[in-house]
């Protein structure tokens, strides 16, 4: 029985990890739609360089990923202490803003690659990998679990999985 309690409640992490991961896949799949947007629109109306563009673009998609991941993503987590999370927030989001833009920098002035396909592809690289380290630090350092959610979770996946007595409750003698 304990075998099943332990697979059950991995199974149950395991969910709960898929729908976090296809919450922050939303949010982020219209942050790179913002940036994208943003990095394209101001190439072709401004003559800002590739990476400030590139740089102002993922500013704008930071904060309205922020407001994606407290309000939607992370909306069941500790709401406590919100200059703490903003702080790390934006902490988190420059180290990643660095990776991205990094990626593009390299891109452009080490290689020379900088036609407008050249630059939206290694943006759009950039992306993937700051995404990989942003998925871990949010959801490590700045929306963290409530401890208290996590042992609710965890008696609920081990009543679930006990058997039923049709409402009575069985005394052992």
């Amino acid at each position: 029985m304990s075998e099943q309690r332990t697979s059950g409640g991995l199974r149950a992490r395991v969910d709960q990890l898929a729908r976090e991961i296809a919450k922050f896949g939303a949010v982020g799949g219209a942050g790179v739609l913002v940036n994208l947007g943003v990095f394209n629109l101001i190439r072709h109306v401004t003559e800002l360089p590739v990476v400030r563009a590139s740089v102002v673009a993922t500013i704008v998609a930071t904060f309205t990923n922020y407001l994606g991941y407290r309000y939607f993503t992370y909306r069941d987590r500790d709401k406590q202490g919100r200059t703490k999370e903003l702080t790390l927030f934006l902490l988190f989001s420059a180290i990643g803003l660095i990776i991205e833009n990094g990626v593009l920098y390299t891109a452009t002035y080490g290689f020379g690659w900088d036609s407008q396909l050249q630059s939206n592809v290694f943006k759009f690289v950039g992306i993937g990998i700051a995404t990989l380290f942003r998925f871990w630090s949010y959801r490590s350092w700045v929306f963290r679990a409530l401890p208290a959610r996590e042992a609710v979770e965890t008696a609920e996946s081990f009543l679930s999985e006990a058997p039923s007595t049709g409402g009575r409750t069985t005394v052992r003698k």
